[in-house]
């Protein structure tokens, strides 16, 4: 009788199908990037609002109303501002008791998005001329801080790529593939341009340098080295 045994040939075949390099470790190189770049600011936001005191309520806000429709008109008015930039805000009316005399106070204000930055202080000029009686900024910021972080992230892989290179070469090997990125957090500070806080009733217009935002991004990145 002839008897067959099968677990030699089992441990043949998974011999064959364990790779020639089992249990060697992998080679890798870990290095981190960073990059800050200037952004310059193409916008700003403003605000500017209503206010008057009156012997009614009804009284109060009609006249509100008014100005305020006035210095909306001024605003659109002003070069660099589109259909959607102006937003108005809430609407107020408080009552004030002064001895014996009693009035009322109301308010509205509108936010305005300005697309040339350099005419902020005209803007602050007409709206105020137009009736408003209070304002708010400029604060100056970059329209598209996506495109302008993404810029700043590859200029950190770049860096983070260089350093493994140099690494790889002086260990005696070849810089291989990225195996993992870790993107940091982003951050994107202000750096804010100057501006007149009393231009409101200033002639000509008080002056706006819009500046720039300062854009930074690190990585950690994992190379394999050949």
């Amino acid at each position: 009788m002839i008897r067959r045994t099968f677990f030699p040939l089992a441990a043949l075949v998974v011999a064959l199908l364990l790779p020639a390099s089992a249990g060697a470790v992998e080679r890798t190189v870990t290095v981190k990037g960073s990059a800050t770049q200037k952004v310059p600011n193409d916008a700003a936001k403003l605000g500017f609002s209503v206010s008057v005191e009156r012997k009614t309520r009804q009284a109060a806000l009609r006249i509100v109303a008014v100005r305020l429709r006035a210095v909306i008109a001024a605003v659109q008015g002003t070069p660099g501002i589109g259909a959607g930039d102006v937003t108005t805000g809430q609407i107020s009316v408080r009552k004030t008791v002064r001895g014996k005399r009693t009035t009322y106070r109301a308010s509205e204000g509108v936010g305005v998005v300005l697309h040339e930055p350099d005419r902020a202080g005209d803007l602050v000029n007409a709206a105020v001329a137009a009736g408003a009686t209070g304002t708010r900024g400029p604060d100056f910021f970059s329209s598209n801080p996506e495109a302008a972080y993404n810029n700043t992230l590859l200029a950190a892989f770049d860096q983070a790529k260089a350093k493994a290179a140099t690494l790889a070469t002086r260990a005696g090997a070849t810089l291989g593939p990225a195996l993992t990125i870790e993107e940091s957090t982003e951050a994107v500070p202000i750096e804010r341009g100057a501006a007149n806080e009393k231009g409101a009733a200033a002639a000509p217009s008080p002056p706006a340098k819009p500046g720039a935002s300062t854009v930074t991004a690190s990585v950690r990145v994992v190379f394999a080295l050949e």
